[in-house]
């Protein structure tokens, strides 16, 4: 099977407490009895940093959706580059060495897609196969890790990049009073990570093999669900959507949808020893504990970065892994779970086993 080696992370210059945004996000909405009442949401989101690609005066100005795009695809492209050299450092592999790249970004647009433009920054294999995803939202990162685990059984002998790349606090707009923009200003930051995965037929240094194998993937879309998370596109940039109904969806279809997929390769709920989910917000997580009747302390890390970075969309599920990667040695023989949620509404999962 195919096997994660290793994970990399990497953030914007700006680093921003959650009490700071308060304070800016009570200054620009000041006039709106509506907002102010939704104030304790910055309070209740449980995140305490989180990591911009501007400063926090820039937010208050005036930009159009061209001068936002770009500076999405500069920082993309940047964040892109410094996460990509961390990981070929930290696996010991040069840049040449990927055979395929899997770009995902949901939170600004380029043509040619950021993987492309990376090619010109760094020194990647100039037959390396290109599949840039879009719009999977906070889907994407597990979504990213399933592809490849696909694209790996069929090539055994390949490496695998994945790329992740989400600037969400681009899509704030100051002159939006709706719940869904002040609940996102109050949860959404700015990130990127990489990821090496390998066929099965790649030899790695012994000392990046405690890494877990990939034994299969899930994916579910829910019909008649596309407005329960969605971008709305304007002449003003992207415009999030979010339902109020996001954890009880959660809580009802999240142990359904994991028994299908335990079921199909006949392990039961009780061997899941590791759960790695993306953590959306605290109600996300609370409704994840709920509906699989686990511990919170089973999605520690999971809480520890949404305190630490907010939710990055895809790019955030990455940041628990490394997180779980880091924390934990020898698992053998245990088996975990990884999981997302994003627009459609939908649902990606992976199962995996620690050699």
């Amino acid at each position: 099977m195919p096997k994660i080696v290793g994970v990399s992370i990497a953030t914007p210059p700006y680093t921003i407490t959650q009490e700071d945004i308060k304070d800016f996000a009570q200054k620009i909405f000041n006039s709106d009895d509506h907002v102010r009442r939704l104030m304790p949401v910055f309070d209740n989101a449980m995140v305490e940093t989180r990591y911009f690609s501007a400063p926090l005066e820039w937010f208050g100005e005036h930009h159009d959706f061209t001068d936002v795009n770009d500076l999405y695809i500069k920082t993309a492209l940047q964040l892109s580059e410094d996460a990509v050299l961390k990981l070929t450092a930290q696996c010991e592999i040069e840049t040449e060495d990927f055979d395929v790249i899997f770009f995902i970004s949901t939170t600004g647009l380029s043509t040619p897609s950021i993987d492309a433009r990376l090619f010109n920054r760094i020194k990647l294999n100039p037959h390396i196969k290109r599949i840039p995803i879009f719009g999977l939202g906070c889907a994407g990162g597990a979504a990213g890790l399933a592809r490849a685990h696909d694209y790996l059984k069929a090539y055994p002998t390949h490496r695998a990049l994945i790329v992740a790349v989400e600037l969400c606090g681009l899509a704030f707009q100051k002159d939006d009073f709706s719940k869904s923009n002040i609940v996102s200003t109050a949860i959404f930051g700015d990130g990127a990570a990489a990821c090496l995965m390998v066929g099965d037929k790649v030899a790695m240094p012994d000392n990046l093999c405690a890494h877990p194998s990939t034994l299969g993937s899930f994916s579910t879309i829910y019909p008649d669900t596309e407005e329960v998370m969605s971008w709305k596109i304007t002449s003003e940039g992207f415009k999030v959507q979010l339902s109020k109904n996001i954890p009880t969806i959660v809580t009802s279809l999240v142990k359904e949808n994991v028994s299908d997929f335990l079921r199909a390769h006949e392990i039961p709920m009780e061997k899941i020893s590791h759960f790695i989910m993306h953590p959306g917000g605290m109600k996300v997580l609370q409704a994840y504990s709920e509906g699989l009747n686990i511990p919170m302390n089973k999605l520690k890390h999971s809480v520890d970065v949404l305190r630490d970075y907010g939710n990055m969309s895809s790019t955030t599920v990455y940041f628990v892994l490394q997180r779980f990667l880091e924390s934990t040695r020898d698992q053998s023989g245990e088996y975990g779970l990884l999981g997302s949620l994003g627009p459609g509404f939908s649902s990606e999962l992976l199962l995996m086993k620690w050699d």
